[in-house]
């Protein structure tokens, strides 16, 4: 590793909440994904209120290595969470990624690949494209809401993507950063929120196909949080068409 004080070329933003139990062993993992890969990086945890032993555990786990615990204080949610590790971030590449390593950290690698030879603003991980290669499946009532989901996302959207709600996407810092600056959605839906401004805004972005497990103790509630997920994407479309994420991001004067 190089200096602290010197940039990392990778940030690795961790939401997390109430993960005790799996979280040291997460970024044990990450440690070596990058020790073995040679990536200069650091990696923010984001503790989002947990009520259990997850910012202490994760302190730990991080000495003596380029990384460091935020804290939201209260229960934020996941998009709040991530919009705090992308603000504190200094790589000039974001990933994103869900404390379980659902998708492993070494798909990092095919994701970096993507976005360095097309020259891409942001690459999602997808579960849903015919070489996404899903090992351990989702309980039959979580895959059919998360297709429904899905489904509805694109006639309400406009998007392509089959998958908008895998955890692990990689994204050039300093291109989105002005998105980041813009987003308001704090809970499940800001994946869509990010993508939906990508498009909105010109950014490039692929899908590309990724490994995924399935791990228990999801913290998507099956029957509550699709409805306020659909309610918040409709409530992003409903704030571009007023112009309330205008001026362009970037803009001289935007608020």
């Amino acid at each position: 590793m190089s200096s602290t004080f010197s940039r990392p070329f990778l940030s690795i933003v961790v939401p997390a909440y109430n993960e005790e139990e799996r979280l040291v062993a997460s970024i044990g993992k990450i440690e070596a994904y990058l020790d073995a890969a040679g990536i200069d990086a650091e990696i923010l945890v984001v503790d989002d209120g947990s009520k259990d032993r997850t910012a202490e555990l994760a302190a730990k786990a991080l000495v003596g290595r380029r990384g460091r615990v935020l804290r939201n204080g209260d229960n934020r949610g996941k998009g709040y969470s991530v919009r705090h590790g992308v603000a504190e971030a200094r790589g000039r590449f974001v990933l994103l990624t869900d404390a379980d390593l659902s998708t492993p950290i070494e798909e990092h690698a095919k994701l970096a690949a993507v976005i360095r030879d097309r020259d891409l603003d942001v690459v999602i991980g997808s579960r849903a494209l015919p070489d996404s290669d899903v090992q351990v499946q989702q309980a039959w009532l979580r895959q059919t809401m998360g297709r429904s989901f899905n489904t509805i996302i694109r006639a309400v959207t406009g998007l392509p993507f089959r998958d908008t709600q895998c955890g692990f996407k990689l994204m050039d810092r300093e291109r989105v950063k002005p998105l980041f600056d813009k987003m308001v959605v704090n809970r499940f839906a800001f994946d869509v929120e990010l993508l939906f401004l990508c498009a909105r805004f010109g950014l490039s972005v692929a899908d590309v196909p990724v490994i995924w497990r399935n791990a228990t103790g999801s913290k998507v509630s099956v029957l509550g949080d699709p409805l306020n997920m659909i309610a918040d994407v409709l409530r992003v479309r409903w704030r571009f068409r007023r112009g309330l994420y205008n001026p362009e991001p970037g803009a001289a004067g935007a608020s």
